[in-house]
């Protein structure tokens, strides 16, 4: 009995950042569609050639995508204040989901 209990422990414990990682892309999608998306497409899709594709983000580019919500970009405003670490770490998420696979 004690054998089971352990490996049902081990199993939901491997799973859990795979689970969390799906929480918080849910809730970037979400923040995506209500903040980002008019002027970064619906979906990631960014046909208009305006704003940046952030589907193009890579991996090792966190920090330029922090620092661009946080301070803005060109056209784009500054985020900070409005939005928290952690809706812009969801957000990461979310694009780093669905981002260009190499």
């Amino acid at each position: 009995m004690r054998i089971v209990f352990v490996l049902s422990y081990l199993a939901a414990y491997s799973l859990s950042p795979a689970i969390a990682q799906g929480i918080s892309a849910e809730r970037g999608e979400r923040l995506y569609e209500k903040n980002c998306a008019n002027c970064h497409g619906d979906e990631l899709h960014n046909n208009s050639g305006v704003a940046f594709d952030l589907r193009r983000l890579k991996a090792d580019e966190r920090a330029r995508f922090f620092d661009s919500v946080l301070h803005g970009k060109k056209a784009m405003p500054s985020w900070q204040g409005m939005l928290t670490t952690q809706q812009i770490e969801d957000l990461w998420v979310y694009i780093r989901k669905n981002a260009y696979q190499p």
